[in-house]
């Protein structure tokens, strides 16, 4: 059977169609899923709330094997037909806000507005839809899918979460597929896994009056010269290639030398040849600017470099068989489906040599990662989003057909 006919033949089943009218007739609750979530507070490294009450939930579905793991990732088997091979379908808990942001939701006519409630909470209520569709239909599958919500996707949380399921899930081994649901875009099904390293680096010196300790090494300026060697690093359009300073602090006044000063760097390539080679042209420029300040004034400045990120780069070939299944179960929605590269979750098991992909919750958004985040919940569109994913989670967990 083909791409095609697999896609046909899910969407022509009944089992199929009464699941989507399950997600219609609850459209209401799944909405009412999203605020609740929303509104529970996930800062970075601080999931714990929200794990919890997922965790009820997925508990309240009947799944097998309910847990959570050491490092805060809840999940719950629904068991296949099959020989125990499984299919991941994860959305990850954390949002990139920080703990004390004002996560009501507001809603205005079908939109909602609240920070992370795209990013990626929408999509933790619609896997829960997605269950329980399955299930009130009757749909079997030949794989296991064990349905995660995880953490530490967002910034420094460095995927720490799939990280840790693939690394230590006592059937780890069992895992044929993955798939994040992550943001609403069912269109843009994400194969490629931008690769990061990210990098906290602190300059120290022993600082002293602006004026009467004048000539004295200031690290401030080894700071800007190593962002400025940065920033002269040519890198390549194709594999995409990319560095940035984008944080910097320090100093005590403004008539003082500091005494010390950080930056934080993020590289990132397509490309793990790319990254590594970014990475050593970037650590040279660092070593070369510390010895231009201490050649050039009295004193010695000192540098520390902290790793905080690593995320490896991974592709999934546009031509593997996930990766046409999901196009055709969001072209047959009518969409224009197109294959992009992004850091999520699946960058994980992709760089693993597992088949994943970022596919999508349905619906619209906008201003993810700000204060007036929002998505629209109105029905037809919501509907039409999870129907091409539902599909295609069906048609990877090898949904049983005649």
């Amino acid at each position: 059977m083909t791409t095609d006919e697999t896609i046909a033949s899910i969407r022509g089943h009944a089992a199929y169609q009464a699941a989507c009218d399950v997600l219609r007739a609850e459209h209401d609750r799944t909405v009412q899923d999203i605020i609740t979530l929303t509104e529970i507070p996930a800062p970075p490294f601080a999931e714990e709330k929200r794990a919890a009450a997922y965790l009820d939930m997925l508990r309240a579905h009947g799944l097998e094997e309910v847990a959570q793991d050491e490092v805060g990732n809840v999940m719950g088997l629904r068991r296949g037909f099959g020989n125990g091979d499984i299919l991941v379908v994860a959305a990850h808990l954390d949002t990139v806000f920080p703990a004390g942001t004002d996560v009501r939701v507001r809603r205005e006519g079908t939109k909602l507005f609240a920070p992370g409630v795209g990013d990626d909470t929408r999509s933790l209520a619609v896997n829960l839809a997605f269950l329980r569709a399955m299930d009130a239909a009757g749909i079997r599958t030949r794989h296991d899918i064990l349905f995660v919500g995880d953490v530490g996707e967002e910034g420094l949380g460095d995927l720490r979460g799939i990280r840790h399921l693939f690394a230590t899930h006592p059937k780890r081994e069992r895992i044929r597929g993955f798939l994040t649901v992550d943001s609403p875009e069912v269109e843009r099904i994400v194969t490629g896994g931008i690769g990061s390293r990210r990098f906290r680096v602190t300059f120290r010196g022993p600082g002293g009056h602006s004026y009467a300790a004048f000539g004295m090494v200031n690290p401030m300026y080894a700071m800007a010269e190593a962002a400025r060697s940065l920033a002269a690093i040519r890198v390549p359009r194709e594999p995409v290639t990319t560095h940035c300073v984008s944080v910097v602090s320090g100093g005590t006044s403004i008539n003082a030398i500091p005494e010390t000063v950080t930056m934080e760097v993020d590289l990132r390539s397509a490309s793990a040849e790319e990254l590594s080679k970014l990475e050593r042209a970037f650590l040279a420029g660092v070593e070369g600017a510390v010895a231009a300040e201490n050649m050039a004034r009295e004193g010695t400045i000192r540098v520390e470099i902290t790793p905080v990120g690593d995320r490896p780069a991974g592709h999934t070939p546009n031509g593997a068989p996930i990766a046409r299944l999901a196009a055709a179960a969001v072209a047959a929605e009518g969409y224009s489906p197109s294959f992009e590269w992004s850091s999520t979750d699946a960058n994980i098991p992709m760089s693993l040599g597992i088949p994943a992909l970022r596919i999508g919750s349905g619906g619209r958004g906008g201003r993810a990662h700000s204060l007036e985040e929002w998505i629209d919940v109105e029905i037809e569109g919501s509907l039409r989003g999870m129907r091409a994913s539902l599909a295609t989670i069906l048609a990877v967990a090898e949904m049983e057909l005649p």
